[in-house]
């Protein structure tokens, strides 16, 4: 039996560290994820012929959405879902959370690749690993929130979104810790 490869991209996550963490600015396009490059990977890793489930969840509290970005999702088959809320709500949170639990009370079925690096989903996580679900992480892996990255013991994945989906066209200004079986000197010099 294959397991379909559900990829749920937390774009406003991932988009915060990018700019507050890696860049220190708000991103400009080019420098943004090539989420046609992440979808190819998870396409990869997935067991169906048919690719994986895409869903980039949206906050459209404000009433409106990128619609240039939408069909840009569209165009790539990922699913956009728009959600809307009150001021307060973190409706994206909310959103992939409860697809999480949704996938989780249906037990081993699926491989989870989650595009986030927020702890908020851990008792998610941990349920769906309970399960025996497999379960990825798409993050920069240093700041990946510390309780989801010591779900790794329990089997959880963690792909860096540079180094290893190559979700980028050029390098990023990041500090890392490299594993000496990794390091290439000429990326330095």
């Amino acid at each position: 039996m294959s397991r379909p490869t559900y990829l749920l991209v937390d774009g406003e996550n991932i988009d915060a560290t990018l700019g507050m963490s890696v860049l220190g600015r708000r991103p400009e396009p080019d420098e943004r994820p090539r989420w046609d490059r992440v979808l190819s990977y998870c396409n990869g890793m997935t067991e169906e012929k048919t690719g994986s489930h895409a869903l980039f969840f949206l906050n459209a509290t404000s009433g409106h959405m990128p619609m240039g970005f939408v069909q840009a999702l569209l165009a790539m088959n990922y699913r956009p879902i728009p959600l809307s809320g009150g001021l307060e709500e973190k409706v994206v949170d909310i959103g992939i959370q409860r697809t999480l639990d949704a996938i989780a009370e249906r037990g081993p079925w699926a491989q989870i690749l989650l595009a986030s690096h927020d702890g908020d989903y851990i008792p998610q996580i941990e349920r769906l690993l309970n399960v025996g679900c497999q379960v990825g992480v798409l993050c920069f892996r240093e700041f990946l929130n510390g309780q989801l990255a010591a779900l790794e013991t329990q089997g959880l994945q963690i792909y860096d979104l540079e180094a290893d989906v190559s979700a980028f066209t050029s390098p990023l200004p990041r500090v890392r810790i490299i594993p000496l079986e990794e390091f290439d000197p000429t990326s330095f010099i």
